[in-house]
């Protein structure tokens, strides 16, 4: 097999163009999950279980196929059946009749994404060694969500001159762009891995038969405190339905919001992955105080307030998608990265579904009560932080 023939940051690069034509295709449809599926009989409760179980299969899963791309080392070929699940999973919406046949496919494109993601960015990890971890991811997910703010308008215009199911159709085509792009980078970069054997390795490698729950303390640590996090952040779906539900804008509008979020979700990528190269973990004090402020704002006036509750929903989930990945990397042994990513994100998974069942309940049967939910979320979150940044003081154990 041929050498690399990219560099760390080109390969970082292409692999953020892959995303972003992926993104492209799945966040439209994601835009649009709360009142497509309204469209078919669904009420909030309904949106924010399929939305949270959603969410829970795109982490839980990885549980499998983290320790799987570890095991068989073939990162690669997992990763290009993720991205082939998703991008036939999305266009298919545009033919479900029922509202269980559009529930499954939304479910299946996010199984596709359980599938890839620990061995890409196990690969991207890699490449990360040595320019910066936060610097790489913050790249990756720079460009991804472009991807994330260009689809949902492209879904906006879509919806605006013939309805969902045009704008469903159209996303085959950046679909079988990004597969082509990824094949193409698989034969550029045949062995990504080979990147870290070039910079200076620190800490121990590990092994991919250690038991699943053999990780250092401050995984732990750091594991609780984003299920804490997650438990108290509403999906997106459920906000897009009360956009809906109370009329406070066309359908149509409702994307325009989400590719709002992307954008400073890509913003917010950047700033806090170089953040996390200078500073480490104590960054991620802000995630709990700006999830709390969203619900109090996106549930709590009219347009303004839920546009100002989006923008910072979208501020969060970039804290989240960029320095989380790149903390994960550095909190778990080098050859344990797939497993370390599938644990973590199974822990963060489960706690994005009972968040998203319980605030779409809470939604339909409490209004009042679902901001104050949030909100003792994160101040349990704050708490589980505090033990974090102490560990943070410490030098790690040997292992």
């Amino acid at each position: 097999m041929s050498r690399n023939r990219l560099t760390p940051w080109r390969f970082v690069l292409a692999f953020g163009v892959v995303s972003m034509l992926a993104d492209l295709v799945y966040e439209s449809a994601r835009a649009i999950t709360g009142p497509y599926l309204a469209t078919l009989g669904a009420g909030a409760a309904v949106v924010g279980l399929v939305t949270g179980a959603g969410e829970a299969v795109a982490l839980v899963f990885r549980l499998v196929t983290g320790p799987l791309s570890d095991r068989t080392r073939r990162y690669w070929p997992i990763t290009i059946a993720g991205y082939l699940i998703t991008v036939v999973a999305v266009p298919l919406l545009a033919v479900a009749q029922t509202f269980g046949q559009a529930a499954t496919a939304v479910i299946t494109e996010r199984f596709g994404k359980a599938v890839r993601t620990p061995a890409r960015d196990a690969m991207l990890a890699g490449a990360g060694s040595g320019i910066g971890r936060g610097k790489a991811f913050a790249l990756h997910e720079a460009l991804d969500q472009s991807g994330a703010l260009l689809g949902p308008l492209l879904m906006a215009a879509m919806i605006g001159i013939s309805g969902y199911r045009l704008g469903f159709a159209v996303l085959a085509v950046p679909g079988a762009l990004a597969v082509l792009t990824l094949l193409w980078l698989r034969r550029a970069v045949p062995r990504p891995l080979e990147y870290e054997a070039a910079a200076p390795r620190t800490g121990r490698v590990g092994h991919p038969s250690e038991p699943w729950w053999r990780f250092p303390r401050r995984f732990w640590i750091y594991a609780l405190f984003a299920a804490l996090t997650m438990t108290g952040y509403a999906t997106f779906g459920v906000l897009a339905y009360h956009l809906k539900a109370h009329q406070l804008m066309p359908d149509w509008q409702i994307p325009v919001v989400y590719a709002a979020a992307m954008g400073v979700d890509a913003l917010a990528a950047v700033a806090s992955g170089w953040a996390y190269d200078r500073y480490g973990l104590r960054g991620l004090v802000v995630l709990p105080v700006l999830a709390a402020a969203v619900p109090f704002l996106s549930f709590g006036g009219g347009v303004a307030m839920v546009w100002a509750g989006a923008l910072v929903w979208g501020v969060a989930l970039g804290v989240h998608e960029s320095t989380m990945r790149a903390a994960v990397a550095d909190l778990v042994p080098a050859g344990r990265r797939g497993s370390g990513y599938g644990v973590f994100t199974t822990v963060y998974g489960l706690a994005w579904l009972a968040g998203g069942a319980v605030t779409g309940a809470l939604y339909d049967a409490a209004p009042a009560a679902l901001p104050w939910f949030v909100l003792a979320a994160q101040a349990a979150a704050l708490l589980a932080f505090l033990p974090l940044v102490r560990a943070l003081d410490k030098p790690p154990a040997r292992e």
